[in-house]
């Protein structure tokens, strides 16, 4: 024993002995072992003297430390240890308090040796699992002090590093211990998450730093691991977050937006995703809405930040989503939807000046400000497309209607987003963006049936007039439209409008159309030629447009077309070909060809497609003779900025498609061709449709003549043929029974199967040129209708109506009987 005579140390109590006896006269010599095993025997065989031989190891540690005799510290640890590890009966609890209190006081010392050998010595004994709980101790003094270390700013860099990764250990240990225990809910307090979860991303952030200035790090060793604060902070991040439950989930996510707000880490973003990644990763699935719960509160508290922070923020929730989207999320799909588009809003608000986004008192330019709201609606739009393209179909259906619903158009209810006070621009830019995000939830969407994909309520706003006031409106619409019809993947083999020499050899893959297909077409097809047609009219259109008119004609022939839909999109082709003939609209040369171009190029398709070889030659000889004669009304011309003519007037008719031509090729096939001599008259209001009448029943009789019989080549050649014989003849109704029961059959089928505006365009036509010619070959005066709108007599089933009105159908100045 240093300094002690015989005589005293005979009176000493045999624990002070043994303890006294452990340390050697010269510390450099360590522990004595034999001495430390005969104290050891002595602490097992009298467990209640335990709390005394911890009491004075602990007075002689704390009188070494403050005399800064480290040797025999490290000896005193040493011994505790031993004991530690050695005694595991209920009077250990004393003893371990005496232990903590040493511990804090090497934690509480200004040398960095000391506080390492205390961190490992708190590891240990974190490590041991007890046979009871201590319900009194309470860890917050290591807690504090470990995050302390973490922090360290030693000037020297080794010993900086050992400090931090001592404290890294500490809390590490800590966790560990306090899990184990019942009193484990005293880890997750807000206090404790407050400093434990920054200082763990400090030391992840820094190392960061350090790897991305030198290049992207290696994966470390089984040695680097141990001497490196971000490996050990980032495994310990995850053992934090791993034992986190659905009480305290929150407590230990809240401390990371906290540190990344105060170091200013969304701009750039790099470390605040990898952050969120660790995080998606290690907790339990079914806790992740809780941390897509709280990112969504977080970017509705950084509302009014710069642009860059909003999406740095909407960028992490695009990492969280896409983790969580494999798994469950629970309710926060809706909630998820909501914020995204409320900020979307929001972001459009700010890029027109209405609204005042708050930066760091910094002024930026109006153009700055524009690209940096841009990257915001940006990143809105892929989270929103990435999320709801990850979901399952079900839901997918959902989310499509749910969006839709969100796009202001006329006409629909008042859940779309308020964009009145943004005014034309805002509305349009809210418009397309939502389209867009459309576009990526739609892509990859594989309905069994054309109607679950296009159901009605989805399909009637999308096809609104407010969404045909631009090109880019209807570019994005066609797209929408492209990724639901097309199935079976076939419209990478339709880009570029062109004329296919063999369509045989694009492989393109079709089914048998359904009777679902059917049913939609007859419900809803006259919906898409109108949006066809009328985005055809348009005088803004460009190339892309076009191509996407065409290949939507395309898919629509490969995915629902029976043979009465293959007539009437014939039908629809031969309408827009007389709107660039007949130019009511007055469109610019150029519209004109890309019109008879697109249609050249999609009869080219459908001829080879129904493979009628009588319609592939005539389709063939017009593309032939428009190669030598016109070759600007040829897609492969006409958009790669050939020489246009002056005018399209003067044009022969060889050069177009001809109905009659058409409908003969067609018929020798067996083909039901009456209809294509109907002109088609699209569709142009809501109102239009909501007022059209099906057939009344069964059998309806209609004693006017509305047979058709003149199409887009030969009006000129039929009305010639109109003389006096041949109207005498067709007035007169006498010994024609069989031709009258015949022609009865075709109304009643056209009643049957036409659309009402047609009916009434053909009953137009028809009495317009009957008036014509009777007032050129007779010069009658032909006497008025008693009322401004025509009547019908109709027969239907054993009633006989007479006088019946034709909704508003106005006749010209004829009465037929």
């Amino acid at each position: 024993m240093r300094g002690v005579c015989c005589c005293c140390a005979a009176l000493r109590p045999r624990y002070k002995r043994l303890v006294d006896n452990i340390f050697p006269e010269d510390p450099k010599d360590g522990l004595v072992k034999a001495d430390m095993e005969k104290l050891t025997f002595y602490a097992v065989s009298a467990p209640e003297k335990l709390d005394r031989i911890g009491a004075y190891l602990a007075e002689r540690l704390s009188r070494d430390v403050v005399r800064h005799r480290f040797g025999y510290v490290l000896i005193a640890m040493e011994a505790l240890d031993q004991l530690l590890m050695a005694c595991h009966s209920q009077s250990i609890k004393p003893f371990v308090e005496s232990f903590l209190h040493m511990v804090a006081k090497l934690l509480e010392s200004g040398e960095p040796k000391l506080q390492v050998l205390g961190t490992n010595s708190f590891v240990k004994f974190a490590n041991i699992e007890e046979d009871t709980p201590s319900y009194h101790r309470r860890y917050d003094f290591f807690v504090s002090r470990f995050s302390a270390m973490c922090h360290s700013c030693h000037d020297d860099t080794e010993i900086r590093t050992e400090i931090r990764i001592a404290g890294i250990r500490g809390i590490q240990g800590v966790v560990r211990k306090t899990v184990n225990d019942e009193l484990r809910a005293t880890i997750w307090e807000p206090q404790h998450m407050d400093k434990i979860v920054p200082s763990l991303l400090f030391n992840m952030q820094k190392i960061e730093d350090f790897d991305s200035r030198i290049g992207p790090p290696s994966s470390p060793t089984g040695g680097e691991k141990e001497e490196n604060p971000a490996v050990l902070a980032e495994n310990c991040f995850r053992e934090l977050l791993g034992r986190a439950t659905y009480g305290n989930m929150n407590n230990a996510v809240r401390p990371v937006f906290a540190h990344l707000d105060h170091h200013r880490l969304w701009d750039p973003n790099e470390f605040a995703v990898s952050c969120f990644k660790i995080i998606m990763y290690s907790i339990q699935a079914q806790y992740s809405h809780h941390v897509i719960q709280e990112i969504l509160g977080h970017l509705d508290a950084r509302k009014k930040d710069s642009p860059r922070v909003r999406a740095g923020i909407i960028q992490v929730l695009l990492e969280a989503v896409a983790i969580a989207a494999k798994g469950s999320i629970g309710p926060t799909v809706l909630e998820v939807f909501n914020t995204l588009l409320k900020h979307l809003r929001l972001s459009v608000d700010f890029e027109l000046g209405d609204g005042r986004s708050s930066t760091d008192s910094a002024i930026v330019s109006t153009g700055s400000k524009e690209s940096d709201e841009r990257i915001v609606q940006n990143a809105i739009i892929q989270t929103i497309g990435f999320f709801g393209s990850n979901l399952p179909d079900y839901q997918r259906s959902e989310i499509m209607l749910f969006i839709m619903g969100k796009v202001p158009v006329l006409g629909t209810s008042s859940h779309s987003l308020d964009t009145s006070y943004l005014g034309d621009l805002g509305t349009r830019r809210i418009q397309i963006m939502l389209l867009r995000s459309l576009i990526m939830v739609t892509s990859g969407y594989n309905a069994k049936t054309i109607a679950a994909a296009l159901p009605a309520a989805f399909l009637d706003p999308l096809l609104s007039p407010s969404l045909m006031e631009d090109s880019e409106l209807r570019q994005l619409v066609l797209e929408i439209l492209h990724n639901l019809i097309d199935r079976h993947d076939n419209r990478a083999k339709l880009r570029g409008i062109r004329i296919i020499p063999d369509v045989s050899d694009l492989k393109i893959k079709r089914d048998k159309i359904t009777r679902q297909d059917v049913s939609f077409m007859k419900k809803h097809g006259q919906q898409l030629y109108r949006h066809i047609y009328l985005g055809c009219k348009e005088d803004d259109n460009v190339e892309k447009n076009f191509e996407l008119l065409y290949t939507s004609l395309a898919l629509t022939t490969i995915e629902l077309a029976n043979e009465e839909v293959v007539i009437d999109l014939i039908r629809l082709a031969i309408a827009l070909q007389d709107i660039a003939i007949i130019n009511e609209d007055n469109l610019p040369v150029f519209k004109r060809c890309g019109i008879m171009a697109l249609v050249a190029a999609y009869l080219n398709f459908l001829s080879q497609m129904i493979a009628v070889p009588a319609f592939c030659q005539h389709v063939s000889k017009v593309i032939e003779t428009r190669t030598v004669e016109a070759p600007y009304f040829l897609p492969e011309n006409i958009f790669n900025k050939c020489t246009l003519p002056k005018s399209l007037e003067k044009h022969e008719k060889n050069l177009f498609f001809l109905t009659n031509k058409i409908a003969e090729s067609l018929g020798g096939s067996g083909y039901s061709v009456e209809r294509l001599s109907v002109p088609y008259v699209p569709q142009v209001t809501d109102e239009d449709r909501l007022s059209r009448r099906k057939s009344i029943v069964d059998t309806v009789s209609i004693q006017v003549d509305i047979l058709p019989g003149s199409n887009s080549e030969d009006k000129v050649s039929n009305t010639e043929e109109i003389t006096f014989e041949a109207l005498k003849k067709a007035i007169d109704n006498t010994g024609l029974e069989e031709q009258e029961k015949e022609k009865r059959r075709l109304v009643i089928e056209k009643f049957q199967k036409a659309p009402f505006e047609e009916i009434a365009a053909q009953c137009e036509t028809k009495a317009n040129l009957l008036h014509d010619r009777l007032a050129q070959i007779l010069e009658l005066t032909i006497r008025p209708p008693p009322s401004p709108s025509g009547t019908l007599t109709v027969t239907a089933g054993h009633a006989h109506y007479q006088s019946v009105p034709v909704y508003e159908m106005k006749f010209p100045d004829l009465c037929v009987y």
